[in-house]
């Protein structure tokens, strides 16, 4: 995740870079408690839909996690879906996370179950932050999630929360099917007093490696990165409350530093440094996804690797263990190819994303089809021929350890 607003402070008021300290980090975990999902989105990356999975983990399997991911340490605990709302002890397992006082709770919704009421038990839960999933103004958003009304219903969730003082955020995931609304997306935050807006990028994973001829071409992501940076700088520069995240390409925070060493270049190296000890992409070092089958993997996104189960072994052993692939991704800089190995600013974005490498070519340390940069951008001499992104024509790889 790429905090744009953040490095965009450094700017006005820099602070010292801190540095990770010795010794294991211990990673923002992802939980995605349930498949069923009253919608049924395009780009969802579990596939899930209003029906029950068997598989799931018990009420006092699901305890047993929460208490072993407070005893490890994390230090924030994000509760998602499927809709997490559809889960029968939901509220239960929301309360005994906030009695264990992680550091910071989140819930990731798509908002359209949220009435009145339970945004009341929301609020009362304390809930340091909610995200909730737009995807375009009225039909477009209905449209991409499969749902007629959803979005007045997810909006309606929204004000429900903002009236009870929670803070909320909008999440957009950008295809060429809805690039062209991000401002109206901005403008929608405006009007609500919503004051966090994360944009994501594609991931091929379930329904977006299905839809992955949808991607955004490079030039439109670039236009929309320039928006954000537009946005950002205005927020920071007036003292606005908006902060601006985008997520699943790291390479936003080269294209960022690139736009301080063209705008402030006396400000260049402070903002680099600042990058270079966030590392870029953190899967299998900062983020972690407990699945809806209690299957550990090393970010949300990499189904198909599965490190163990917490029906097995606690979180924190399984995290803490010998697992080839967590040691390789927690390697720096890690073994990367083509123009990402090549790449002058790897230590800045990490080797962005790595699933899509994945996906595409079977090689997860490839290159990132998404990285929008030119060669001349990255510190290449040339351009070479890019791994290029087709329409999904199924499994592209084989799962687990031939990646060794």
């Amino acid at each position: 995740m790429f905090r744009l607003t953040q490095y965009m402070r450094e700017l006005v008021a820099p602070t010292p870079v801190r540095v990770r300290g010795p010794g294991p980090v211990k990673p923002v975990v992802i939980w995605n408690l349930t498949r069923r999902c009253n919608l049924r989105c395009r780009h969802c990356y579990t596939t899930s839909a209003d029906t029950h999975f068997p598989g799931e983990l018990s009420h006092e399997q699901a305890m047993s996690v929460l208490d072993d991911l407070a005893g490890f340490g994390i230090p924030a605990l994000i509760l998602s879906g499927g809709e997490p709302l559809s889960r029968f002890d939901f509220f239960e397992l929301a309360e005994r996370a906030r009695a264990l006082r992680f550091r910071h709770l989140s819930l990731s919704t798509n908002g359209t179950l949220i009435n009145a009421e339970n945004a009341g038990r929301i609020a009362d839960l304390g809930f340091d932050y909610v995200g909730i999933s737009l995807d375009g103004i009225g039909a477009t958003n209905d449209w991409f999630r499969g749902l007629d009304g959803a979005f007045d219903a997810a909006l309606g969730g929204v004000r429900a929360l903002l009236a009870r003082n929670v803070k909320v955020g909008l999440r957009f995931t950008i295809t060429a099917d809805n690039a062209e609304q991000l401002s109206a997306m901005m403008d929608l935050c405006d009007r609500e007093g919503v004051d966090k807006f994360y944009l994501s990028h594609l991931v091929y994973a379930g329904r977006g490696d299905k839809h992955r001829g949808e991607d955004t071409e490079h030039r439109r992501t670039r236009e929309a990165m320039d928006e954000l940076i537009d946005r950002a700088w205005v927020a920071v520069a007036e003292d606005m409350p908006l902060e601006i995240v985008t997520g699943n390409n790291d390479a936003d925070a080269v294209y960022f530093l690139r736009w301080v060493e063209k705008n402030f270049p006396d400000k260049a190296d402070h903002v680099r440094a600042h990058l270079e000890a966030w590392g870029g992409n953190s899967s299998g070092l900062g983020v972690a996804n407990i699945d809806t089958q209690g299957r550990v993997h090393p970010d949300t996104y990499w189904s198909d690797y599965t490190i163990g189960s917490v029906k097995e072994r606690a979180f924190s052993e399984l995290w803490t263990g010998d697992d080839r692939m967590l040691a390789t991704l927690r390697q720096r800089p890690r073994p990367l190819k083509g123009r990402c190995g090549a790449c002058a600013y790897q230590s800045v974005c990490g080797g962005n994303t790595r699933i899509r490498a994945l996906q595409l070519t079977g090689d997860p340390w490839s290159e990132d089809p998404a990285c929008y940069l030119s060669a001349q951008e990255i510190g290449l001499s040339a351009e070479a021929e890019r791994v290029t992104v087709t329409p999904f024509r199924g499994k592209s790889h084989d799962p687990q350890h031939r990646f060794f």
